[in-house]
């Protein structure tokens, strides 16, 4: 008979073998909780698109629990009229899909938003060297209801993204 700690130990070996000897899968990233995600420009060719809010099955079951505290955490603030921040990311996608649609500026770049509990991620590239990111800021928060805008760009010159990208 195997004593506990010969049992841990011939356990712990099976399962390595296992996890060696078992087909490598690739993980399905989708975006769970469909959050809105549009690209607004597209000028930069060589520009590698984002991640976005795309994720595997165990990140949203683990994210799904925060989301949920940080949702209604405005709500209950008395920040938000809506219960859940949320709410308000379809509304303000469009929106600001519309004032990019609207408005030529940063016409040189190739540019992603994710929306996210009133938060809009800006991913992409410039072509534009006089292009800055307290700029590309400003015009995004000029939308209602958008509380913060975080922007990270490739810079002309830069060889890496300085944000997660879709296909490695």
């Amino acid at each position: 008979m195997l004593r506990p700690p010969r049992l841990f130990s011939a356990l712990s070996a099976l399962l390595a073998t296992l996890a060696l000897a078992s087909p490598v899968r690739a993980e399905t990233l989708k975006n769970w909780f469909n959050d809105p995600f549009i690209q607004v420009r597209s000028a930069v060719p060589d520009c590698p698109p984002p991640l976005g809010p795309l994720v595997n099955e165990a990140e949203a079951h683990l994210e799904s629990h925060w989301r949920t505290e940080r949702g209604t955490s405005c709500w209950l603030a008395g920040q938000c009229s809506k219960p859940n921040s949320y709410l308000y990311d379809a509304p303000i996608a469009h929106a600001v899909q519309v004032h990019f649609a609207n408005d030529p500026a940063f016409a040189r770049s190739s540019l992603w938003l994710t929306f996210q509990r009133r938060f809009v991620l800006v991913e992409g590239c410039s072509a534009d060297p006089a292009m800055t990111a307290a700029a590309l800021e400003a015009f995004v928060r000029a939308e209602p209801d958008v509380e913060r805008v975080i922007v990270n760009l490739r810079a002309p010159g830069q060889s890496k993204a300085p944000y997660p990208l879709a296909s490695p």
